[in-house]
């Protein structure tokens, strides 16, 4: 039997009943839910005030579980976002059609990150490779940069807190084009 420790199994049944996770990330607390689930994503973005237009970001386990998205590249396109994963690289990736509405927005790419965090790499590995990354405030307000700043905003709302602690990058991921090069957010 693998180890997983009790944070991660609680994790995963707030994941698989629709709930929404509060995690560290690279640079701020990320909101996070099951990108599959229609209403938890719909409850997340009614959180945050997003609308669902803008797309949010998918946190990826491991490489190996971001691949398919790859194969529309060029091989220098590809080489080039193998290079930055894990990182806190997010690269828009063409969606091919596999991800729903709301999760990709009115965009025809998919918001997708490795991160070499292991918070955020063990919390997606934990719930089945993806799930989404998004910052930890309602629109308008700065990132939450602790647990307590996602309290005050969110305060029973959010199912699951998990420990731990930013890892000090002081602001959300960069996100990348991978078609075109060009840099979407720094």
């Amino acid at each position: 039997m693998i180890n997983i420790p009790f944070h991660l199994w609680r994790a995963r049944a707030v994941y698989e009943r629709g709930g929404i996770i509060a995690y560290p990330t690279e640079g701020v607390w990320g909101l996070g839910c099951d990108p599959f689930n229609r209403k938890a994503v719909e409850r997340l973005l009614r959180l945050k005030s997003r609308p669902w237009q803008k797309g949010l970001i998918l946190a990826v386990a491991a490489t190996s579980k971001a691949l398919p998205w790859l194969k529309g590249l060029t091989d220098a396109q590809r080489e080039q976002v193998l290079a930055s994963w894990p990182g806190p690289t997010t690269w828009l990736l063409p969606h091919l059609n596999h991800w729903p509405t709301w999760v990709c927005g009115e965009s025809s790419a998919i918001a997708m990150r490795v991160s070499a965090y292991e918070p955020v790499a063990n919390l997606a590995a934990a719930v089945g490779g993806f799930i989404i990354s998004t910052s930890a405030n309602p629109a308008g307000l700065a990132p939450a940069m602790s647990a307590r700043e996602v309290r005050r905003y969110f305060g029973q709302q959010i199912d699951l807190i998990m420990p731990g602690t930013v890892q000090g990058l002081n602001k959300p991921s960069a996100i990348k084009d991978a078609v075109t090069g060009d840099t979407a957010r720094a």
